[in-house]
């Protein structure tokens, strides 16, 4: 076993899959996640691309996934603040998963 299947969380049936239906599940995770696999992103750029979502939303979907290491943010000392938003190693790592099920929708949807 490699060291990223060592880290997994397991849920009770030790799949692991209700906790990545947990993180992959939001209203606007896999979109945000999917623009910020296009690079680095500062929060209005970000707030701006995604259609229908309101800061507070983005602030709280951002928060979520920075805790869970799916999302990097990086505070720039500038007046106002900078912030920057990317994607971790394990964010980057969902990129077939989403490739995947955009394939899935658009065959079948």
């Amino acid at each position: 076993m490699n060291n990223k299947q060592q880290t997994i969380k397991r849920s009770k049936s030790g799949d692991g899959l209700e906790e990545a239906m947990d993180l992959l599940t939001g209203k606007w995770t896999m979109t945000i996640i999917n623009k910020l696999m296009g690079g680095k992103m500062r929060f209005k750029e970000l707030e701006r691309s995604i259609e229908g979502i309101n800061g507070r939303m983005l602030t709280k979907t951002l928060r979520e996934l920075e805790g869970r290491k799916i999302v990097n943010r990086k505070v720039y000392p500038t007046i106002p603040p900078t912030v920057e938003y990317s994607l971790t190693d394990e964010g980057m790592a969902l990129l077939p998963v989403i490739k995947e099920l955009q394939e899935w929708a658009v065959k079948n949807m």
